[in-house]
């Protein structure tokens, strides 16, 4: 973007050749994998795919791992293992609750086809919505969890620098 400066913070004034690297606002072109540290398995992979491009703080990217993007140089390439509280911090028990029936019918519908493991969205007063993933139903209750799906969790972040504007 014009007017955006994205020289190395380390570089002198006027130095044209030092690599452009990655501020807060940037709009990058990266291959990324997010995977869980301890299995391996990938959460998100776009190397096998086309690059994402994307604008930092807005959104698109989670934002613990938009803050291991920041200073990042054109062309790097760099594996981030991050504890859960670097990520998306440690599962908190009180975000498991119980509905009753009524309640959850009351708010999703009763001729729903939920299953446990399903994301259920459910509507807020100010009319945005909230996420929790069905753990059980029942004719009593549902029990859902509000946690954040990789709460708890060891994750690796890879990231391929292509593009910085």
């Amino acid at each position: 973007m014009a007017g955006m400066n994205t020289r190395s913070p380390d570089a002198a004034p006027g130095d044209a050749g030092s690599p452009a690297r990655v501020l807060p606002g940037s709009h990058l072109t990266l291959h990324y994998r997010l995977s869980l540290a301890d299995s391996g398995a990938d959460v998100i992979n776009t190397f096998v795919e086309r690059p994402a491009t994307l604008p930092l703080g807005l959104g698109h990217m989670a934002e613990p791992l938009e803050r291991c993007l920041i200073g990042l140089a054109d062309g790097a390439h760099q594996v981030f293992e991050l504890e859960p509280e670097q990520a998306f911090g440690p599962r908190n028990p009180d975000l498991v609750q119980k509905l009753s029936r009524a309640t959850f019918d009351a708010n999703i519908g009763p001729d729903n086809d939920y299953q446990a493991g399903d994301l259920v969205e459910f509507p807020t007063a100010d009319g945005g919505r909230f996420a929790g993933v069905l753990k059980e139903l029942t004719d009593q209750y549902a029990l859902f969890d509000f946690n954040h799906p990789l709460a708890g969790q060891r994750l690796r972040f890879e990231v391929r620098i292509l593009g910085i504007l």
